[in-house]
Formats: C-alpha cells, sequence, structure tokens
C-alpha cells in the first residue's frame, strides 16, 4: 500500500512541476478584458516576462519587460516565487525518486529511504504552496483592478495561464501528501532494562536498607 501511494505522489509531482513550467512561461496570465475590445481589432495578453497582442488576421507580436525596476511589486514577486517553485519542485522529484521503495540505492535502508520519500513530499507541498501564493495573488491584483472604479488604465480578466497554475498547484499539494502519508515510521527497539542506578538513589536505598537490617532490599 505504501509503496503504491509512493509511485502514485511521484507521478502525481511530475505532472505537478510540467504545469509548472507551463504556467511560468504563459504569456496569458491576464487578457485584455472584451468589454474594451469591442472598439479594437487587436487582442492583448500578458504574462510575467513579456506583453502581446494578436490581430485579427492571427499575426501576433510580443515585446519583453524592457525594466526590472519599474515593475510592479506583485509582478516581481511572483516572477520569485515560480522559480522557486520549479528549483524545489525538481529537487523533490529526485529526492522522491530515489526514496521509493522500488529503487534500489546502494545498500540504503528502508529507513533512510523513507525518510527521503517524506523530505520529498514535504517539498512537494512547498513548491505547490509558492505556486498557489503566486497565481492567486497575481490573480486578486488583477480582480481588484478590473472592478476598480478609479482605473485608468486598460482592464484585464484571468487567464489560462492562471488556471494552470491553480491545477499545478493542487497536484503538488496532492502528490506531496500522498508522499507523506506513505511514510511509516520504523517501531523502535526496546531498550534493555538498566539496574545502574544513580549514586543519590544509592544512597537512598542503602540508607533505607541500613535501617532495615537487610541489604539486599537495595537490588530489590
Amino acid at each position: 500500500m505504501g509503496a503504491g501511494l509512493q509511485v502514485v505522489g511521484v507521478l502525481l509531482g511530475v505532472v505537478s512541476w510540467c504545469l509548472q513550467s507551463s504556467c511560468t512561461s504563459s504569456q496569458v496570465w491576464r487578457t485584455r478584458s472584451q468589454m474594451e475590445s469591442v472598439t479594437s481589432s487587436q487582442t492583448q495578453f500578458e504574462g510575467l516576462w513579456m506583453s502581446c497582442a494578436a490581430t485579427s488576421l492571427g499575426s501576433i507580436q510580443c515585446s519583453r519587460f524592457k525594466t526590472l525596476l519599474g515593475l510592479p511589486v506583485h509582478l516581481q514577486v511572483c516572477r520569485a516565487l515560480m522559480l522557486l517553485s520549479l528549483l524545489i519542485g525538481l529537487v523533490s522529484i529526485l529526492v522522491s525518486v530515489l526514496g521509493l521503495k522500488c529503487t534500489r540505492l546502494g545498500r540504503t535502508s528502508e529507513q533512510v529511504k523513507g525518510r527521503m520519500g517524506l523530505s520529498g513530499g514535504a517539498l512537494f507541498i512547498l513548491s505547490g504552496v509558492f505556486t498557489l501564493v503566486a497565481v492567486s495573488w497575481y490573480a486578486s491584483r488583477v480582480i481588484h483592478d478590473f472592478h476598480e472604479p478609479m482605473y485608468g488604465g486598460v482592464r484585464y480578466e484571468l487567464g489560462s495561464g492562471l488556471y494552470l497554475g491553480w491545477a499545478a498547484s493542487a497536484l503538488a499539494l496532492l502528490g506531496g501528501s500522498l508522499l507523506c502519508c506513505s511514510y511509516r515510521r520504523p517501531p523502535q527497539a526496546a531498550r534493555p532494562f538498566s539496574y545502574k542506578l544513580r549514586s543519590q538513589d544509592q544512597s537512598i536505598y542503602r540508607a533505607a536498607a541500613a535501617l532495615d537490617g537487610d541489604l539486599s532490599k537495595v537490588y530489590v
């Protein structure tokens, strides 16, 4: 049962990493609202790295954001979170694969492999949380600007890239949870009973035994 959970968790983690990669490179995190596209023949959409415009004839022109310090704070943070989620997700895949029960890695014990699987599951969860925070923060800004009556810029709506991010975070959280649930803590060996007493306790027992005249009670 534990091995099956591990395999399913790793597969979900791999799929989530692929979706995270597609989400990070997607240029459709937000699209120009159809309410404003009526007066224009162009469709505008933006991602984390560039802004694009598509004409009715099918031609698409994209331009990268030329400045870094001039970008909004939430956009810079979303970039960093998505890159961290990709890096952590890649490490979690490697650790989880090495921690599978069906994987042989030298003379690694089952206990060590179990801990590796648990670590991989925790990293998957962390990667999913980073992705979830990034796409949710970006989406909240898009919704806020859309409903802000004093907003003077172009109004955008949620793009398909955000939905990819939500799907990736859900799979990463699920896969990481399965890997963590598959970990079984090995039973601890019973410690040998020790008859060694502390020096303070020994003096107390000796004093009590001397009063009774029976020194054998000290070791009973």
